[in-house]
């Protein structure tokens, strides 16, 4: 085991080197540039945009779109992931990270609004879509969408999909609810069998109940902590900006980190908790009920924002100041850690494990989807069903795995995701730009209206 590990973190450290963080930065510096700073200026029009109804081609609302990307997104990263990002990489891997989101908003924009321009009908009447489609078709290299497929199915059995969710969730129904293992496994297999093997629908609908409830429930836990302890707060924010420009003395059980380590790590965690770039959410935009895709790739850049400017932000902030980043525990315990010292010892369990319980549960069913979405570009609809039977399976024994293994195989196939999607991205970007000023151009035409023709 120890042999595998090592391979994984040096081919982890190689995927996730300096080539790939300016390409995943650099793409969403770009699309800022050239887009006009889109995702700070159009953030209210996209607000509104989400819960506008429209009667048009789709198979589920554009909130509830939004809702089973940031089903996929809203998971074990935003406890899990900045934990390990803080204690790794100290408190300055925190503004790193939001500089991951607040770039990958114009990155998740751009890939969700050729993912509605270029998807298609299945054969049982369904929209599909997403890179596989927009590199096929957008930029002619079918070998390069193909090489997608093949990652999305990958992350989808070993990475973000599976066993890192199935491992939080055994792990901390363990420790807080002392459920057996076996038990645990068995009601989340049944569990997530009964929802995935419905469809997007099922899906759809089970994430616009779950993600708006537990994302509100975990952020007005958070709220409390640092309402309770609003003086460390101004400390707080001082040392994630000093720890982002300087190296951080080892101190505690906190072993010390340099500025690239940093850098690596809030970026790599930053990707792995709101997925911009990797091209995961495209295919839940591809199903949203619109006819302009400038108006759901605007809906679904929100997508960071919630999932890292807001929760990571939260979460990172309770590491920060109550010193769990300087503690000896590690992942969803150094969190609980935190919450246990700013609240009581019992609430702080409780939160932390409901809320890991509910996100890795959502996060599974939306990537289970994406999976889905791969195998039917790859081999059509005969694989579709063997396809659920063999993810439900791998939940089954999800948690069986070393922490450590999972989330150094889980950054691997996450980082080859985001290579062929981020290549298809920048050779269609007149594309992007050319159809979103135009869309701008007749909004400004028309001022107040908002129509799905103006596209």
């Amino acid at each position: 085991m120890q042999a595998i590990e090592s391979a994984l973190s040096t081919l982890s450290s190689w995927v996730w080197g300096p080539p790939l963080l300016i390409l995943l930065v650099g793409t969403g510096i770009y699309f800022t540039a050239r887009l006009g700073f889109i995702q700070l200026l159009k953030l209210p029009l996209a607000l509104r945009l989400m819960f506008r109804k429209e009667d048009s081609a789709g198979d589920v609302s554009r909130f509830a779109a939004l809702c089973t990307a940031l089903a996929a997104t809203i998971g074990t990263g935003n406890i899990v992931g900045v934990a390990t990002a803080v204690k790794l990489g100290g408190p300055g891997a925190l503004f790193w990270m939001w500089m991951a989101g607040l770039f990958g908003m114009a990155t998740k924009y751009a890939e969700c609004m050729l993912a509605v321009k270029y998807r298609r009908t299945d054969a049982r009447g369904e929209q599909v879509g997403g890179p596989m489609y927009y590199i096929a078709e957008g930029t002619g290299l079918r070998w390069l969408a193909k090489l997608f497929a093949v990652f999305t199915l990958l992350v989808a059995f070993f990475g973000i999909g599976t066993f890192p969710q199935v491992n939080a969730i055994v792990d901390g129904a363990q420790i807080a609810f002392a459920v057996p293992q076996w038990l645990t496994m068995t009601v989340l297999t049944l569990l997530v069998g009964a929802v995935v093997l419905g469809g997007v629908k099922r899906i759809a609908k089970v994430a616009s109940a779950l993600v708006p409830t537990m994302a509100i429930g975990y952020v007005l836990a958070c709220l409390l902590l640092l309402g309770l302890n609003w003086q460390a707060v101004p400390a707080a924010f001082a040392l994630v900006l000093e720890s982002a420009f300087n190296p951080v003395a080892a101190g505690g059980g906190f072993a010390g980190a340099t500025v690239m380590y940093a850098i690596q790590m809030g970026v790599a965690r930053g990707v792995f908790s709101n997925e911009a770039g990797l091209g995961s959410a495209p295919m839940a935009a591809a199903a949203a009920k619109t006819r302009s895709p400038v108006e759901q790739g605007l809906v679904s850049m929100t997508g960071p924002l919630f999932d890292t400017l807001i929760i990571c932000t939260l979460t990172g902030l309770a590491l920060v100041m109550t010193g769990a980043w300087q503690g000896e525990a590690a992942g969803a315990a150094m969190t609980s850690s935190a919450f246990a010292s700013g609240l009581s010892a019992f609430v702080g369990e409780k939160v932390v494990t409901v809320a890991l319980l509910f996100f890795a549960f959502t996060t599974i069913l939306g990537w289970c989807y994406y999976g889905e979405r791969a195998v039917l570009f790859l081999a059509g609809e005969r694989g579709r069903t063997p396809y659920r039977w063999v993810f439900v399976s791998l939940v089954a024994v999800g948690g069986l795995l070393h922490l450590e293994l999972i989330w150094l195989l889980a950054d691997v196939v996450n980082g080859l995701m985001a290579v062929p999607n981020l290549i298809a991205l920048l050779l269609l970007r007149k594309e992007i730009i050319s159809d979103t000023r135009d869309y701008l151009a007749s909004l400004r035409a028309a001022p107040g209206r908002i129509s799905p023709s103006q596209a």
